[in-house]
């Protein structure tokens, strides 16, 4: 049980400084000194006491995730608010349990009084990872008149539904709202595919191109978060 706390605490620490974008000294602490690494991590970087629950909250979902499933199921039992079930809900995605998550996010849809974006949002990404595209299409339908869905990873897979569903036009108009500079890697490599698979080779090519060059200046952090996007950027260059 020892360690399986330090390799929590390690994990999330290593998390916390990925999110946070600290130097990167701190992963070779957290790593190589595992127990005082991380607890000097934790007391420097982390904590205070405001955040104390939450950590250990969170360490402990690492440790046992459905521990915190059945924590929020009980809360619901004893006060089913639109607010509980949006949590249950995200920890069922967090849990990978998406036909679990989509049925609590689409049980608070029923409160009208509650704004339905988030949910609708969580419903598209949902939906999308089932590779349910009927289901991402409709609640994207909903709100892609709002100005969050513009450029989102939600347009994203959008696009991506409608291109499995055979709606080339409408896919490239959705796809093309996140082809921005300097951002969204992954998605515009898909773009550039959707190019190749339409017989638009030029296009395809000249936007693989564009991603190249950016990648030439990214940080060197950014180039091993999008390492294998480059790459494959990189591989479709050199077939064409």
């Amino acid at each position: 049980m020892y360690y399986y706390i330090i390799v929590a605490l390690q994990a999330y620490c290593i998390y916390h400084a990925y999110k946070n974008q600290k130097p990167y000294y701190w992963y070779f602490l957290i790593f190589f000194i595992p127990v005082f690494g991380s607890l000097i991590y934790v007391i420097t970087q982390v904590y205070n006491k405001n955040d104390a629950d939450k950590i250990q909250g969170e360490i402990t979902s690492i440790i046992n995730p459905t521990k915190k499933i059945s924590d929020l199921e009980n809360k619901i039992e004893f006060s089913d608010t639109y607010t509980n079930r949006i949590e249950l809900a995200d920890a069922y995605v967090q849990n990978n349990d998406m036909p679990n998550a989509i049925v609590q996010y689409k049980k608070t849809l029923e409160d009208i009084d509650q704004n339905d974006l988030y949910a609708r949002q969580r419903l598209v990404l949902c939906y999308f990872q089932m590779k349910d595209y009927n289901g991402v299409v409709e609640h994207a339908n909903k709100i892609k008149h709002k100005s969050e869905f513009k450029g989102s990873k939600q347009q994203f897979c959008y696009g991506l539904a409608l291109k499995e569903l055979g709606k080339l036009e409408e896919a490239e108009v959705q796809l093309k709202e996140v082809d921005r500079p300097y951002s969204n890697y992954d998605e515009r490599l898909e773009l550039a595919k959707f190019y190749l698979e339409s017989n638009r080779t030029t296009e395809g090519k000249a936007l693989l191109q564009e991603i190249a060059s950016e990648s030439e200046n990214m940080t060197k952090p950014n180039r091993r978060i999008y390492r294998a996007t480059i790459i494959e950027v990189e591989r479709l260059l050199k077939t064409l």
